[in-house]
């Protein structure tokens, strides 16, 4: 199958969870480290991403994070093509950041 930048997607979780008492800094923790498990990456500190092959790879991690979200707060998920990644503009201050490498793909034949 040949690479499209239409078909690869990227998977961004946005949340805002309660800090308030012991119980939901704890869910709020977990809910954070199981997102690194399923390969999830920290772009700031409430948003992560992560890079899908493809649509139906992204539909796999919508259905974990629907089994991992914690009991309060709200968690946003937005699916957009590898294509529409690539227009992303990182600023640190005034100055463009660069953009982080693209993961590898392996292509078999």
């Amino acid at each position: 199958m040949e690479l499209n930048g239409y078909r690869i997607m990227w998977l961004f979780v946005f949340f805002d969870l309660p800090t308030e008492t012991k119980k939901d800094r704890r869910n709020a923790s977990l809910f954070r480290k199981n997102l690194l498990k399923d390969g999830f990456t920290m772009m700031q500190y409430s948003v992560y991403v992560r890079h899908c092959a493809s649509s139906e790879s992204a539909d796999v991690h919508e259905n974990r994070i629907h089994l991992l979200l914690p009991p309060l707060g709200k968690v946003s998920l937005l699916r957009i093509t590898d294509k529409q990644f690539g227009n992303i503009l990182n600023f640190w201050g005034k100055a463009e950041v660069p953009k982080a490498p693209q993961p590898t793909q392996l292509e078999l034949f």
